[in-house]
């Protein structure tokens, strides 16, 4: 992708593709209650297809350099994305580029409300942490021709450049790893249903029935917490008393099982086995440490601002796609 950026569709554009005058885009633009029902209607249509993103800098400015990047984070209380953007920022800093941050909350609609926003910015590149973007996301992408680089996976297809970890293999070879020391009967927990969530879950699922073994998967949409780690553990044994091993989406969930199965005087891994995923250094820490893969998170934030500086300023990426490897962790409770 050049680091040149195209030509806005300007008011003009919508104007003429409905048959009215700039002036009612405008009216509508400023508040869309200035123009009747039907004529919103065309115009919110007309803004999709163009893909139309209004402009907060001046019209002289619009093709400068803004020396600011995107970055479009699902949750701000998630120590990875704390941790992500801690590496972005060592690479903006020492190139004198601005983070521009905007949080998600996991939703592509939410996604897009905020990309309409750091457009209007100008901003010069762009990071992205989900893989599913509304068509309308799409379509501002392609207009302002900003390089994009989609973080925290590297097999899921990307729109141009991606740096992450391979999640559905480094989750099979985790549960490997649990069965191998003899645990059968293990569970999986997940919260929020993300992407990143149901990869690994299809892998956990996948690496049980190539095993003969039946997978007990336990998945909420709910928020990642300690005490949900506490609630599922309730629920898994409740259905399968006989549950032996709990593989978690994250640490946090671990958290929860590993404090519930002391409370319960469930003797860890003894009696249960618990892993999670990220490796934060709380769970090693604990007793016992807690199993877990540790990601590069840091390294994947400045990668993956590496290449998109280098893109911004016109060098030529050879390789699309970084996979960067990860640790496992066996700890103490597995």
């Amino acid at each position: 992708m050049s680091s040149h950026k195209k030509r806005r569709t300007g008011l003009q554009e919508i104007a003429n593709l409905i048959g009215i005058s700039k002036m009612t885009v405008s009216r509508f633009l400023r508040d869309p209650n200035l123009v009747s029902e039907p004529l919103q209607l065309q115009i919110s249509a007309a803004i999709d297809k163009l893909g139309y993103i209004p402009n907060k800098a001046p019209d002289m400015l619009s093709n400068a350099k803004s020396n600011a990047i995107g970055v479009l984070l699902p949750s701000l209380t998630n120590q990875v994305f704390a941790d992500v953007l801690k590496g972005i920022e060592i690479e903006t800093d020492m190139h004198g580029y601005q983070t521009m941050i905007a949080h998600t909350g996991y939703s592509p609609e939410k996604e897009e409300m905020r990309l309409r926003s750091l457009l209007a910015y100008n901003i010069d590149g762009l990071i992205l942490t989900e893989r599913t973007h509304t068509n309308a996301t799409r379509k501002m992408i392609e207009i302002s021709g900003v390089p994009v680089v989609e973080i925290m996976d590297s097999s899921l297809p990307c729109i141009d450049m991606a740096v992450g970890i391979d999640n559905f293999t480094v989750t099979k070879n985790m549960i490997y790893r649990m069965i191998n020391k003899g645990y059968k009967n293990i569970a999986y927990f997940s919260a929020r249903q993300d992407e990143r969530s149901i990869i690994r879950q299809k892998a956990y699922e996948e690496a049980m029935n190539e095993l003969g073994l039946t997978p007990k998967t336990f998945a909420t949409t709910e928020h990642s917490s300690y005490s949900l780690g506490t609630k599922l553990l309730h629920q898994a044994l409740a259905q399968y008393p006989q549950v032996d091993g709990v593989f978690s989406t994250n640490d946090d969930l671990a958290l929860g099982v590993l404090f519930e199965c002391q409370r319960l005087n469930i003797k860890v891994p003894e009696q249960i086995a618990i892993a999670g995923f990220h490796g934060h250094d709380v769970g090693q820490v604990v007793t016992p440490k807690l199993a877990s893969i540790l990601t590069p998170r840091v390294e994947i934030g400045q990668k993956s601002a590496q290449m998109l500086l280098k893109c911004i300023n016109g060098e030529s990426i050879t390789e699309k796609t970084i996979e960067f490897p990860v640790q496992y962790l066996d700890g103490e409770s597995i």
